[in-house]
């Protein structure tokens, strides 16, 4: 979730958010990664989209806080859309980090999900957008792999985890890692039809779910 805002002088549309994080595993270090995750992939293909008669550079403006003391009533009662909402543990039920929904601004993320250049923040940051999972799934020889390509996708040899694999077998299906920010997926995001008040809309929707910790089975 997030807003964008029009600037008229320099015709950038910019788009900001928040993460904030908390639980067990969350810490100012990762919480740093992921903002940096964010910003630096979703700016990496210098979109531009067409808005009022007029070619605009889309920018992705993302600040991030780990919040170790964060309430539940913080996050229900949240107002403001530029706030996203985490977890962060070492654990998580499904093992696999997700988001409460397409556009949101909660969710879980699992700590192994974000290792530096895993994508994993970046990936979940456009469900929050409103983004879906690409229908089909085998990108075989369409090169790099956008941002909202789920794992198991079908993808040229080199963007496996192991290029040496037949497709679709163990090791033969797209490595998370290899997934790029691309100007179709900022486009995806459909920004001319939002409804802009005084220059500014908001993307996505409150879902405001505070997340407890899961727990392993045997406990």
């Amino acid at each position: 979730m997030g807003t964008a805002e029009l600037h008229t002088d320099t015709k950038e549309l910019i788009i900001s958010s928040w993460i904030i994080t908390y639980g067990h595993a969350a810490t100012p270090q990762v919480t740093k990664q992921i903002r940096e995750e964010i910003e630096t992939m979703w700016n990496e293909p210098g979109a531009t989209i067409y808005l009022h008669k007029q070619n605009w550079q889309v920018r992705f403006r993302i600040n991030a806080l780990h919040k170790e003391d964060l309430q539940p009533e913080e996050v229900y009662y949240n107002t403001n859309p530029q706030y996203n909402y985490f977890r962060i543990e070492e654990y998580a039920q499904g093992n696999i980090s997700f988001v409460d929904g397409l556009g949101c601004n909660t969710g879980y993320f699992k700590l192994d999900n974000l290792y530096k250049g895993s994508t994993t923040a970046a990936h979940e940051y456009g469900h929050t957008l409103g983004l879906e999972h690409p229908e089909d799934i085998d990108y075989r020889g369409k090169g790099v792999p956008g941002i909202m390509f789920p794992r198991g996708t079908l993808v040229d040899p080199q963007f496996q985890y192991e290029p040496d694999k037949p497709a679709g077998t163990k090791g033969g299906t797209m490595h998370p890692m290899h997934r790029r920010v691309h100007q179709a997926d900022v486009e995806s995001l459909r920004l001319h039809r939002l409804s802009y008040n005084n220059k500014v809309a908001v993307i996505g929707e409150f879902t405001s779910l505070w997340h407890e910790a899961h727990l392993p089975p045997d406990n």
